[in-house]
């Protein structure tokens, strides 16, 4: 069962996905959102995935934040082109932080962190890791 995650930005997304035994989230690549669609239908017709989770962004008192609107209408779209995917929200609260220290504690220099598709990458893989964590 694989799953997909997104971390889903007015510019750009972050993509990543999990094994085929749906355990263990990787990051896969930062696209542009404009493209969101276009490169779903490609990644679906490489290997098909069940769930889609979109990180849900929320202030810290638990209220969506400003991007919510913008994100939940990529949403829509997404559900209209694959009606037989579920889509699970999870919450990215932190998830760039974390982003950003797991970079420092790699040893990952100071340039190639300040690359944004990285971050976004790397953010898409918390939230599905977070995802994983609450399933079980």
């Amino acid at each position: 069962m694989r799953i997909l995650a997104l971390d889903i930005g007015e510019k750009r997304t972050g993509l990543a996905h999990t094994d085929s035994l749906g355990m263990i989230a990787s990051g896969l690549k930062t696209i542009l959102t404009t493209d969101l669609i276009q490169e779903l239908k490609l990644e679906y017709q490489k290997e098909t995935f069940e769930k889609i989770v979109v990180g849900e962004p929320k202030q810290m008192s638990g209220k969506h934040s400003e991007s919510f609107e913008f994100i939940q209408k990529q949403v829509k779209k997404i559900s209209r082109y694959f009606p037989d995917v579920s889509i699970h929200w999870q919450d990215e609260r932190f998830s760039s932080k974390l982003a950003l220290k797991s970079m420092v504690d790699a040893g990952i220099p100071k340039k190639k962190r300040q690359e944004k598709g990285r971050l976004d990458e790397i953010s898409a893989t918390i939230i599905l890791q977070s995802f994983l964590d609450r399933s079980l």
